[in-house]
């Protein structure tokens, strides 16, 4: 019996899941976390976390613990509390002149973050867009 062309288009779409939710060679946590959240959403819980970990570093035990003493309690609280867009590709704070007022417009996190920079295989570091958020002990 040949297959369905549900059954083809359900292999399909699982296969482009299973491409989309692997980390890249090289990818760091972080820019795998912002990439899989951009696609999947945050659950409530560390999923993509905890995939990252067991794919790339699973000798990172105490990984999940210390991204949630950071803060980090789900994916997305990750690249919240323990994680942010490193300094140099924030966009810098300025002054503008709007009907004789002068307005400050704060610093802001880029909108998309550029290509991974990369990091050695089994770190569970994030690579230099990102900067780690110590919160309590050490990280």
């Amino acid at each position: 019996m040949e297959p369905s062309i549900a059954d083809e288009a359900e292999s399909y779409l699982h296969g482009l899941l299973e491409e989309w939710a692997v980390p890249q060679p090289g990818e760091c946590i972080a820019c795998y976390l912002d990439r899989a959240l951009e696609g999947g959403g945050c659950d409530g819980d560390l999923r993509f976390a905890e995939r990252y970990r067991d794919l790339v570093a699973p000798r990172a035990t105490a990984l999940l613990a210390r991204l949630e003493s950071a803060g980090g309690y789900c994916d997305c609280e990750v690249l919240v509390n323990a994680m942010q867009p490193a300094w140099h590709l924030w966009s810098t704070s300025r002054e503008i002149e709007v009907d004789g007022r002068t307005i400050v417009l704060e610093a802001e996190p880029p909108e998309s973050m550029p290509p991974c920079l990369g990091v050695r295989r089994g770190s569970t570091q994030p690579c230099r867009n990102w900067h780690r958020m110590i919160r309590r002990g050490r990280w």
